[in-house]
């Protein structure tokens, strides 16, 4: 079956699940979206390695890509490939001197793995027919710099803070291992400064 590859286009809070983030994952080259209910630690984990944060100590998908490389493991890619009753199942593909190995997971570690060694993720045609979501061109705007398509349409509570309130919440925030907030507060610190 023909894999189609997708990037990641956006994660935020779930609309339907409380406690539970949305990741979305977009058709490279096309108009279809496809969404993935996720919990909040693996959310977590994907955002620190997009926004390119360094934690105080690794993560669990930090130690297994340590793991791997010193056992001269290599991600290569990453395959949804089954959608039953709306859980999706994925599979992460390694390389060990020329042996290829699928290994089961969770999708949304294999997704929080496959970042960390820049590892291309597909599914197929079946299921992104099946759960993806088309968008026209004429609903898809451009988005603002820095800012992922879920984030552009929620509120910024950082927006009244001074530059100096937003570097000690920055720094307060990476100090609690607050990564997904920090990198919020980050991405604000940015806009600000690169104007």
């Amino acid at each position: 079956m023909k894999k189609v590859k997708l990037e990641i286009a956006g994660l935020s809070y779930s609309q339907t699940q409380s406690g539970a983030y949305a990741l979305v994952l977009a058709e490279t080259g096309g108009n279809r979206r496809l969404p993935i209910i996720i919990g909040g630690f693996e959310a977590q984990a994907i955002a620190i390695e997009l926004e390119k944060m360094v934690p105080t100590r690794p993560l669990t998908h930090d130690l297994f890509k340590s793991f791997a490389l010193t056992f001269e493991i290599e991600v290569t890619e990453i395959m949804i490939y089954n959608l039953v009753e709306g859980v999706f199942y994925a599979k992460i593909v390694c390389d060990k001197a020329g042996e290829v190995y699928d290994i089961d997971a969770r999708t949304s570690d294999a997704i929080a793995i496959g970042v960390r060694f820049n590892a291309p993720i597909y599914t197929n045609e079946k299921i992104l027919a099946s759960a993806g979501i088309l968008l026209d061109d004429d609903l898809l705007e451009p988005l603002d710099e820095g800012k992922t398509e879920l984030e552009t349409t929620s509120s910024n509570p950082f927006h009244s803070l001074s530059l100096e309130e937003l570097e000690n919440k920055l720094n307060e925030a990476i100090s609690n291992e607050e990564y997904e907030e920090a990198s919020k507060i980050r991405d604000e610190i940015n806009k600000r400064t690169s104007n």
